[in-house]
């Protein structure tokens, strides 16, 4: 009983984890109808962000995760305004080409300019563990967990009461609509973009504290994060915490009766069973 216990709350702890770096990808999708496959690849650039704060400015990876925020939002609304947005209205195959093209383009940069050496951070509490019960709690997992559930709350609350968040869900729905009602759709694009990057990279930065990273790192989240957002539902940002929560859930009970290399195969599995049944995710249609 107390395995099955310990693994719901492993399988929790990092879904949550799936789930913040996963929203952005959903949100994306949600207001521009893209598939950014070059997604992954800002939460390589929030890693790297905290780890420059980290090591040069001796601040802690988590509170790094915010300058990761800002820095995936600032680039990602660089690369919509510059790029993304000439293809909004393009083919599909137009789009997946761009934005493979920038996976491309994020990833070799990365690697010119920071090498292909392995990095981390040390902190405090990068081993502790809380115990309760005879269970245990990681407190890297638990602080990423809490910050990870905070934000898409946040997020939640900012798409529903301010007056920014109104104007992404309008354009979301109907862009010529919002235009029709003085909304700025190209500046909202801008923002939707950003704000998608910008959460991916806070994703990577509160990692950090227990991973490493390199100009690869993101290739190894790439397809969890677009199983978690089709699990939960395309362009639902509150889908997106809950197909992570589960995808965690999953591969936690998975280890228990299979060797740890079978976990994704238990996933996928688990994955197109649900799938054949509820289509459209576990919120699909919700757009918050």
């Amino acid at each position: 009983m107390n395995a099955l216990l310990q693994s719901l709350i492993d399988g929790l702890l990092i879904g949550g984890v799936y789930g913040v770096i996963s929203v952005g990808l959903s949100l994306v999708f949600g207001v521009l109808r893209i598939v950014n496959f070059a997604q992954a690849e800002f939460l390589m650039l929030g890693m790297y962000a905290a780890w420059f704060a980290s090591h040069y400015l001796g601040i802690d990876p988590i509170a790094g995760a915010f300058i990761a925020l800002a820095v995936g939002f600032a680039i990602g609304f660089v690369c919509q305004w510059l790029l993304i947005r000439r293809v909004i209205n393009a083919s599909p195959v137009a789009q997946i080409f761009l934005t493979v093209g920038l996976l491309a383009v994020l990833e070799n940069g990365a690697l010119m300019l920071f090498g292909s050496t392995f990095r981390s951070v040390t902190t405090s509490y990068q081993t502790a563990a809380i115990e309760v019960a005879d269970l245990f709690i990681s407190v890297p997992y638990l602080i990423a967990f809490a910050l990870g559930a905070a934000v898409c709350v946040l997020l939640w609350l900012f798409l529903t009461y301010t007056w920014t968040g109104r104007a992404i869900r309008a354009t979301s729905q109907n862009a010529m609509a919002a235009r029709l009602f003085g909304i700025d759709t190209n500046l909202i694009y801008g923002i939707a973009f950003g704000l998608g990057t910008g959460l991916t990279a806070f994703g990577g930065g509160i990692i950090l504290s227990y991973s490493s990273v390199n100009p690869t790192s993101g290739a190894q989240f790439v397809t969890l994060m677009f199983t978690v957002v089709v699990l939960g539902g395309l362009g639902s940002v509150m889908g997106a915490l809950a197909g992570g929560l589960v995808v965690g859930v999953v591969q936690a009970f998975s280890a228990l009766f299979m060797p740890i290399q079978m976990q994704n195969l238990t996933l996928f599995v688990f994955f197109i069973a649900l799938l054949a049944f509820k289509p459209e995710g576990l919120l699909g249609g919700a757009k918050k």
